[in-house]
């Protein structure tokens, strides 16, 4: 059973007892997130209109921020988040995203969570969104993308998510200069990125984790 955990930064987080692991960082959910796939994902494109595929869509964190950017910075963005087991509203509703938020984008944040999935919805003129319950192994993309958020489970809990077959699938979904962003900067991964075609950069991490990766397909 799901355990709710508060991080450092004050935010939450779930925690799998079966995997063993966590969500996000305990240093910080919310830093997190906002470190290595805003930053470093989002804000560092150059275009305004984006494609982005998420593996690991979990508590859907990562999408809502995405969608307050979005607002912010007039974004347009086909947001598409790929997970295998979903989580289910009751344990979302103990979360405490909606304190991290602008009120005006706590609907949002709920609508994300009780759509269908398997379908394309347009949550306002700037930030179209499909959260798809498929395993990546087998699942066949349609669609390009211009950034992966790539937030799956560790390696050392789930390496077949990080070997070089699932990297190259990425690469292909990819489109010219697209950027796959993550937390994990562990040598197989980073070797794994480079045989899938990926030029790989380590950057700094946020708190409580040394370095990240930003992967481009040059």
């Amino acid at each position: 059973m799901l355990e709710i955990k508060q991080t450092n930064d004050g935010s939450a987080t779930l925690f799998n007892p079966e995997l063993n692991e966590h969500y996000h960082s305990t240093f910080g959910a919310y830093n997190e997130s906002m470190h290595i796939f805003i930053k470093n994902g989002l804000l560092s494109s150059l275009n305004n209109n984006i494609g982005i595929l998420e593996i690991g869509f979990g508590t859907g964190l990562n999408a809502i921020l995405t969608y307050e950017i979005a607002l912010q910075k007039n974004l347009t963005i086909k947001y598409t988040g790929l997970e295998l087991f979903p989580l289910n509203i009751e344990i979302i509703s103990l979360l405490n995203y909606e304190k991290l938020i602008k009120p005006s984008n706590i609907a949002a944040f709920h609508k994300m969570h009780q759509l269908e999935w398997n379908i394309k919805t347009i949550l306002n003129n700037q930030f179209h969104f499909e959260k798809i319950n498929a395993d990546l192994n087998q699942y066949a993309f349609t669609d390009s993308y211009d950034l992966i958020y790539f937030d799956a489970f560790g390696p050392d809990v789930q390496p077949e998510m990080w070997s070089g077959t699932i990297f190259k699938k990425l690469f292909a979904t990819l489109n010219s200069k697209g950027t796959l962003v993550t937390y994990s900067a562990k040598g197989l991964v980073k070797e794994n990125l480079r045989e899938a075609g990926f030029t790989v950069t380590r950057l700094q991490g946020p708190l409580g984790k040394r370095h990240i990766i930003r992967a481009i397909k040059s």
